[in-house]
Parts: structure tokens; C-alpha cells; sequence
């Protein structure tokens, strides 16, 4: 049977401070960036292998 989930704690202070700051400075990723991921995902899934009954 599946555990709870535990409540996602609060930031505080410099956390929060830092948190805000990075959510407020998001760059987005660039073209290049993007196909690589997607290559890579795609390798990875001709590779995986899983066991389906």
C-alpha cells in the first residue's frame, strides 16, 4: 500500500528569498538546447527495455 504524501514545507528567509529570485530569472531554453534533450530522450528510449506481463 502507498505511503502519504508529506506536506510540502514552507520556505523561509534566505530559502524563500533565493527561491523568488530564481522562479523571477528563468531563462528559457534555447533551440540547440532543446534538440539535444530530445536526442538524448530519444537514445534513451531504444535502449529501454521493460518487462510488460
Amino acid at each position: 500500500m502507498a505511503r502519504e504524501i508529506a506536506e510540502t514545507p514552507i520556505l523561509r528567509g534566505k530559502d524563500a528569498k533565493r527561491f523568488r529570485e530564481a522562479m523571477e530569472n528563468l531563462k528559457p531554453w534555447s533551440e540547440e538546447e532543446k534538440r539535444e534533450l530530445r536526442e538524448k530522450y530519444e537514445l534513451i528510449k531504444q535502449r529501454a527495455t521493460f518487462y510488460l506481463p
